[in-house]
């Protein structure tokens, strides 16, 4: 599974929901406000052009533009890393305030059941679409997951 697939899993309301939920002040913290104001094309990067290039980007993601996923996945996760270290600590898998410790195993932390577990865990603790995201980027880029999570209602 690519991860623009995890975007077409989600829904294109869902793409609207995580682009409002990122931080330029994060992106400038981390450098990469100008890597993805050129990566989405936008000549001026602020919430509300971020919030309409939505409409835009959809199709992009829909021929599996890869580089623009990667992209937006760190804008999104790196707006949300109280979410990713709660989630790590939660399944215990070790990390240097949300990024992986070098030269760790992942995969043996998730197991059976995992993506259920941290959805039910934290759903109401973070917005929904974030937490979504992250569930299933954290299986694309660990468990080399092959479709999109769900949650059980």
């Amino acid at each position: 599974m690519q991860l623009s697939q995890v975007y077409l899993g989600l829904g294109e309301p869902a793409l609207g929901e995580l682009l409002k939920g990122i931080s330029l002040g994060k992106l400038k913290t981390f450098q990469l406000y100008e890597r993805l104001k050129l990566r989405l094309h936008l000549s001026k990067l602020n919430s509300e052009t971020l919030r309409r290039s939505a409409i835009r980007l959809w199709p992009r993601l829909q021929e599996g533009d890869e580089d623009l996923a990667n992209e937006l996945g760190q804008a999104i996760l790196i707006s949300h890393m109280d979410m990713i270290m709660a989630v790590l600590d939660f399944l215990k898998i070790p990390h240097e305030e949300g990024f992986f410790a070098k030269d760790i195993d992942s995969t043996q932390y998730l197991t059976e059941g995992w993506q259920q577990r941290v959805f039910d865990e934290f759903k109401g603790k973070f917005p929904p679409q974030a937490l979504l995201f992250y569930v299933n980027h954290l299986g694309w880029e660990v468990a080399k997951s092959t479709e999109v999570f769900a949650p059980a209602a």
